[in-house]
Parts: structure tokens; C-alpha cells; sequence
């Protein structure tokens, strides 16, 4: 070999291994098969900005599902599964009342460190990386406490594990600490020892997701932050849920088809029941419409919050709408009011690609057993799409909805309607049609609107309905309405707003005082309807304690929303169709 191509062999097997001798072996997403139907992991360990951003997160979230997990509780113990209560009841005891600081310190887990979760097969397992593993055993020794006994243990390889089957459910849920790491796992009751021993990492995958980049890859094409990515691969979560094959679907097909026949008082019966061969090619052919769906964190720090969720569609679903320009005024606008939605609605386009899909559909049906019902749902699309060419519905191309007050109706007032003003906006290529169409339904004094933009007053049979007065304004490609004081100046300059890129579908913008609004308005429906609940149970005879109870669960939880809402700025999204399928966009601007 010459030196020049010894020099340059040599460099490149010293990039090799620099490249693989970075990667620790021991690391979560090293356990995960590269065949994993579904994963959710961070790549690399978080900072200390992004650990305090999520755990200020999560402390004001923690109240509401503690409220939720203790009403969860008392579902479980009302429904006779008193043992799932009573462990329901011991992991509350953990986190109530308790930061996520606190509980990670006291259960043993490390906030800083790696984690994933994942399929083997279709058996969800989670790796956790440990601070400290005999703090971890002392929260599961507390969880067997409080649920009254100790779970089985076992031994595989010199590794032990705790395992418990909840009652009649088919299943087992085993749990284990393997070096620095807890792992816990759903497994089939009758899980045989290879599929223990890959859950626990005892057999490590032929492949991993780690060494073959594939979330890697996924977080650099969508500009996904390290520390927190999520893949479903549609083309084999489908197809293994369809097989028949799996073990956790065959264990859970068993359990139902046992459940089916002690209801019809029939002997269960020995097997799942057999998973017809057309039911892998229906699941097949699903999900080359749906290949994947990912998802993650684009930015993340004390301020921000912005997520990224993309679903891949197959070619001829992104062809017929990743170009299309809908003319639709503030589609493309960036908000600056309290609410601002707009959403594509191109009845005509719509109505070609779904007539499309309904014909393949009644062309080649699907005859899974599971999924015929498909069929007719496609049929009903076809005939629905149909009707919706009827004039003036068929020329509809979209809507805007802009609130720029908004309060709560006085709890003392004859009516309980809240007051608000803004405007709607129809994109449409028959503004004229819409009014007609609107007069003929409404009566009044005919409207005498023309298409330059300029606000008509809206009869009084009609402002009656809203309390307030009311305008229309029209242009050849869209009508808006206003409604409360000072909104016909606005009408113009409404209808004369950006329509947007091709292909976008969605845009929303919420502020954090007209959400916290909204927060006390259904906080206060909340509280009449618990408070009219309670006085129902005491006429009936029912006990007062079930009222109050759920009355105190209700006002926890909006007092736990009230909490996170305080820290909001304002919440935007948007989504679009592009040549890989469509991407929604979320934007969180914190206090």
C-alpha cells in the first residue's frame, strides 16, 4: 500500500473509532432494538437551563394529576380492583404535595440523566438512569407497603427482578434495577425467559438504535433538540398489532377472547383467537399512508417552550395540498390579538382528494375482519364529500375567528352569556351567495354589501342575538363579520390580511389573559355544576361526602391550571402540509 493511501486508511479507522468509542455502551438507548416500533429518549444529558425549565413545568402540573391520579384511585376501588387502588393510592403518597426536585432525590432518580422508552416488539419498556439505587429500593419497598404486599420476586442470569400480574388482565408488569439503570416492563403474563431477559437487557438487541443513528438522523433533518425525541414507525407498529404473532397482542387477544366467553358463559378457550392473513396486508396498507410520526422539543429554557410534531403522508396526500395556496385573509398572519385562529378549509380541494381515497377504497375494500367497518366510513365520506359541492358550501375556502375581548357573564344577571367582541372571517369564492343565503334565513332589511372592503351595519334581528351591535364587509374572495363596539374599523384592514404560504393549514394564537379567562369561566361552570351535582345526591338521599369530594377534586385541578396559566405569555401553532407530510408547530412564551 502506498503511504499516501496508508495515511489516508489509517485516518479514517482513527475517525471510526473516535466516532464509536464515544458512545456509552451502557446507555438506554444501547438496549433499544433498531427494529423498535416506538421510542421516546433524550440523546445526551440535559443542562442545567433545560432541567429547570422542565421541572418549573412540571411543579405546576404535578397538583392537577395528583388530583386526577387520586379520582383514578377511587374509580378503581368503586369498580372492586382494590389492590390497583391501594398501589394507585402509593404512588400519590410520593408525589403529593412534593416538588419534582423532592421526589427525584427521595425515589433515586437522576434528573440529569439519560432515559428511554420503547417496544420490544410491541411491549413497552422504560430505562431510567439511577442517582442512587438504594434510595430507588426504598421507594419500591414503600410502594409494597402501602399495597399490602410484597411483589413476587425472581432471578434470570444471576438478575433479580419484582414482578406482579394484575388481576385478570393478561399481563405482568416486572421492575428492576440492572446497573445504574431502573427498567421496568409490560410483558405477557406467561412471558417465556427470552423475552425477560432482552426486556431487562440481559440479551442486548442484534441492533440498536443507538449505533444506527437512527433518532440522530431524525433530530438534525427536523431541527429536534437532544433532549427529548419520539419516533412511531406506522409501518411496524400496524403490522405487528396485525400479525398475530406478537406476544404481548396474542397474550392480550387471549385475555379478551376469555372475558367474551365467560360473559356468554362458554369455557375459555385454550388460544388467542386465529388473526386472519388479511388483516397484516389492511395494516400494511395503512400504514404506507401513515409511515411515522415524530415528535420533539425545538427550543427549551426558562422562557420558551417550542415543540415540533411531524406526520409523514404518503405522496399523492402531500402532492395534493404541500402546493396549495388557500385564500384565506390572516392565514399568514402572525397574531397580536388574544385569540386569533385561522384554518384551511378548501372545500373543493378537499372534496377531490377524499372522493379519491373513498373510491379506492369501495375499488379494493378492506376485508380484515377487525376493519371492514372502514368500508362504510369511507362510503359515508364519498357521500358527505357529495353534498358538500352544494353552493354556497362548496366555495368555502376557509375561516378566521379573531376575539379581542372576552368576560365572563356577571353570576348575578338574568342571562349567563359572557360579553366579548371580534370578528369572523369565511374565505370563500361566493361572498355574495353566503349573505343572500344568510338574509334568506334571517329576514330583515335586505343588505346592500359590496365587495370593496367597506362595513355594513347588520339589522337589529340579528344584533338581538349577540346583545351588541354587529357589521359585514365583503371582498370577491372573503366576508367578515364584526361584533361589539368598534369592530366595523377593524373590517378592512381584516379582510385585507396575508393569506399565507402554499400548503399552510393552521395558524393560532392564544394570550395568557384571555386563557386564564377561560380558565375561570370553566372553573365557575365547574363549580355551579358540582355544587347542583351535591344538592341532587341530598335530595335523592345519596351521601353528601361523594359531592363534596368531587366538588374538592374539581376546584384542585383549575386551582393546578390557574397555577401553570399564571406563568403564560402567549401560546401560538401553526401547521402545514409539506413534500413530506404535515408539521404542526407549537411556541410557549413564559413569564
Amino acid at each position: 500500500m502506498r503511504p499516501t493511501k496508508r495515511l489516508i486508511a489509517l485516518g479514517l479507522a482513527s475517525a471510526l473509532l473516535a466516532a464509536c468509542g464515544h458512545k456509552d455502551k451502557d446507555a438506554p438507548l444501547a438496549f433499544v432494538p433498531a427494529d423498535t416500533p416506538y421510542v421516546v429518549a433524550n440523546l445526551d444529558v440535559p443542562d442545567d437551563d433545560v432541567v429547570t425549565a422542565l421541572t418549573t413545568q412540571l411543579n405546576t402540573q404535578l397538583p392537577g394529576q395528583v388530583v386526577q391520579m387520586k379520582s383514578a384511585a377511587d374509580d378503581l376501588e368503586a369498580k372492586g380492583n382494590v389492590e390497583a387502588a391501594h398501589l394507585m393510592r402509593a404512588l400519590i403518597a410520593e408525589l403529593d404535595g412534593k416538588t419534582v426536585e423532592q421526589i427525584a432525590k427521595n425515589d433515586g432518580f437522576n434528573l440529569k440523566g439519560k432515559s428511554a422508552f420503547y417496544g420490544v416488539g410491541l411491549s413497552p419498556v422504560a430505562r431510567i438512569e439511577l442517582a442512587d439505587n438504594a434510595a430507588f429500593e426504598s421507594f419500591i419497598g414503600r410502594l409494597e407497603t402501602a399495597y399490602g404486599q410484597k411483589l413476587e420476586t425472581a432471578t434470570i442470569a444471576g438478575q433479580s427482578y419484582r414482578h406482579v400480574s394484575p388481576k385478570d388482565s393478561g399481563v405482568q408488569m416486572i421492575l428492576a434495577v440492572v446497573g445504574k439503570q431502573a427498567v421496568g416492563a409490560l410483558l405477557p403474563a406467561d412471558a417465556g425467559e427470552p423475552l425477560i431477559r432482552q426486556a431487562l437487557g440481559l440479551d442486548r438487541p442484534e441492533k440498536n438504535i443507538q449505533d444506527d443513528g437512527r433518532l440522530a438522523d431524525l433530530a438534525k433533518a427536523k431541527d429536534y433538540k437532544d433532549y427529548l425525541v419520539g419516533q412511531v414507525d406506522m409501518t411496524r407498529l400496524l403490522p405487528l398489532i396485525a400479525n398475530g404473532k406478537d406476544p404481548l397482542a396474542v397474550a392480550l387477544a387471549k385475555h379478551h377472547a376469555a372475558a367474551a366467553a365467560l360473559a356468554n358463559g362458554e369455557p375459555a378457550p385454550a388460544a388467542a383467537p386465529e388473526v386472519p392473513a388479511s388483516c397484516q396486508t389492511d395494516a400494511a396498507r395503512i400504514a404506507a399512508r401513515v409511515p411515522s410520526m415524530s415528535f420533539g422539543y425545538t427550543r427549551l429554557d426558562a422562557k420558551h417552550q417550542d415543540q415540533r410534531f411531524d406526520i409523514a403522508l404518503a405522496d399523492d396526500v402531500t402532492k395534493a395540498f404541500s402546493g396549495l395556496k388557500v385564500e384565506l385573509p390572516g392565514l399568514g398572519v402572525d397574531a397580536d390579538a388574544p385569540f386569533d385562529v385561522s384554518f384551511a378549509l378548501p372545500v373543493e380541494q378537499l372534496r377531490t382528494f377524499w372522493t379519491a381515497q373513498a373510491e379506492a377504497v369501495a375499488a379494493k375494500p378492506f376485508t380484515c375482519p377487525s376493519l371492514v367497518e372502514i368500508n362504510d366510513s369511507f362510503a359515508k365520506i364519498g357521500s358527505t364529500m357529495q353534498q358538500a359541492a352544494i353552493p354556497p358550501f362548496g366555495d368555502i375556502r376557509g375561516m378566521r375567528i379573531i376575539l379581542d375581548t372576552f368576560k365572563a357573564a356577571d353570576p348575578t344577571a338574568a342571562t349567563q352569556i359572557p360579553t366579548f367582541s371580534g370578528r369572523i372571517v369565511l374565505g370563500t369564492r361566493n361572498p355574495a351567495g353566503l349573505i343572500a343565503l344568510s338574509q334568506t334565513m334571517l329576514g330583515g332589511t335586505p343588505l346592500k354589501v359590496t365587495n370593496d372592503g367597506k362595513p355594513v351595519a347588520l339589522p337589529q334581528n340579528v344584533t338581538a342575538m349577540a346583545g351588541q351591535p354587529a357589521w359585514v364587509a365583503m371582498t370577491d374572495a372573503a366576508l367578515a363579520i364584526g361584533i361589539g363596539a368598534g369592530e366595523d374599523a377593524r373590517l378592512s384592514d381584516t379582510l385585507k390580511a396575508s393569506t399565507g404560504d402554499a400548503g399552510r393549514m393552521a395558524r393560532m394564537h392564544l394570550n395568557g389573559d384571555m386563557y386564564r379567562s377561560w380558565i375561570d369561566l370553566m372553573a365557575d361552570k365547574a363549580g355551579a355544576y358540582a355544587e347542583a351535582t351535591a344538592a341532587s345526591a341530598d335530595e335523592s338521599g345519596n351521601p353528601e361526602k361523594a359531592g363534596d369530594a368531587a366538588a374538592s377534586r374539581s376546584k384542585a385541578q383549575f386551582d393546578a391550571m390557574r397555577a401553570q396559566a399564571a406563568r403564560i405569555v402567549s401560546v401560538s401553532a401553526e401547521a402545514h402540509v409539506d413534500d413530506k407530510g404535515l408539521v404542526i408547530t407549537g411556541q410557549s412564551e413564559l413569564k
